[in-house]
């Protein structure tokens, strides 16, 4: 037995609740040996503006027993021994599976879940409160084999470009790994469906714009060597990694929102619960004005009227979603183009 299961657990005073942090010196990454109180003790720090960004959403827990090297698995549904303040609603799979979620209702239930090993946060894109409303526009710039962090960094500036076009504030973030997600916080107004929708018709713009560097295609045999925008991190029900959020890595990490004038500079690798606190300390929140001024989907809307009528047909969908009308058969091209026999 390893000494961090026979010590003691650290004792902390969180949002009105005391939780007990067992086995707090277990390293969870292994770079620089950082233990689970080490990840707590990070969460405190960046505490407001993780709250800015996951308040109030349930959250999907991705956990590690075994730290960021070892296997993981996923839980949507809270276990039934949880505390009796632990805040918690129902979330529905693509096939209308449904379970108890936690909502990520203070830093409580932040630490509640990193003392069962869950090292970053998975988020819906709606708030627990209304479920009805995605309030977050998300580009997820997916780097495939071949695709260097430097075109990313070009594509996102693309979507920078197109934004400020449409007149839409939006604000990126490193993944905590090789990509970027640009989010724009939206009007409580839409639905996640119209989200999805619009995403898709930011995706073919760029892609219209940039060929060389940027595609829509759902197909990964279609992509090539550039930048997927992948539209379908806005699907219902679909839950993408959270602002702030530690990754399973060695290194501990994390997904960083940063100002679009580091976009030439900003090292992903470099973003770590070791140095991010004393960046957010020095140069604050770059995500703090975004939930000042939630935006209208109505301009990007019209680009996927305007693709609709061109005659551009639906976009496809995840295998694991109910067939939707206008959608395309579910099948690579190169199956689709296989003759029988």
């Amino acid at each position: 037995m390893s000494p961090a299961a026979t010590e003691p657990p650290a004792l902390l005073e969180v949002a009105g609740h005391e939780l007990a942090l067992t086995s707090p010196s277990k390293v969870l990454f292994s770079e620089r040996d950082d233990t689970k109180l080490d990840l707590a003790r990070y969460y405190l720090v960046v505490a407001e503006p993780l709250m800015g960004a996951m308040g109030g959403r349930p959250v999907l827990l991705q956990r590690f027993p075994n730290g960021a090297s070892g296997p993981s698995f996923f839980q949507k549904r809270v276990p039934e021994n949880h505390p009796e303040w632990l805040e918690t609603t129902v979330v529905s799979t693509p096939n209308g599976t449904t379970s108890q979620a936690l909502v990520a209702r203070d830093m409580a239930h932040v630490l509640w879940a990193v003392n069962l090993a869950c090292l970053g946060f998975h988020l819906w894109p709606y708030r627990a409160a209304d479920p009805e409303h995605a309030d977050e526009l998300r580009i997820d710039l997916d780097p495939g084999p071949g695709v260097s962090f430097a075109m990313v960094t070009e594509a996102a500036a693309e979507v920078h470009r197109l934004f400020d076009e449409l007149g839409v504030r939006a604000l990126p973030k490193t993944t905590g790994n090789r990509g970027i997600h640009v989010f724009a916080r939206l009007a409580p107004r839409w639905s996640s469906i119209e989200v999805r929708a619009a995403a898709v018709a930011l995706a073919r713009e760029l892609e219209r714009r940039r060929p060389d560097l940027i595609t829509a295609a759902w197909w990964k045999e279609e992509r090539g060597r550039r930048v997927f925008v992948d539209f379908n991190q806005n699907a219902p029900h679909k839950t993408i990694f959270g602002a702030w959020s530690v990754r399973a890595r060695p290194g501990a990490q994390v997904s960083t929102p940063f100002d679009w004038d580091e976009l030439e500079t900003i090292a992903p690798d470099e973003l770590t619960i070791a140095t991010v606190p004393a960046r957010l300390a020095e140069r604050g929140d770059a995500w703090a004005a975004m939930s000042e001024s939630p935006q209208s989907l109505e301009p990007v809307l019209e680009l996927h009227a305007a693709d609709r009528s061109a005659g551009l047909p639906a976009a496809p969908w995840p295998p694991v979603y109910p067939t939707r009308p206008g959608e395309p058969p579910r099948v690579a091209p190169s199956r689709a183009r296989r003759p029988p026999g």
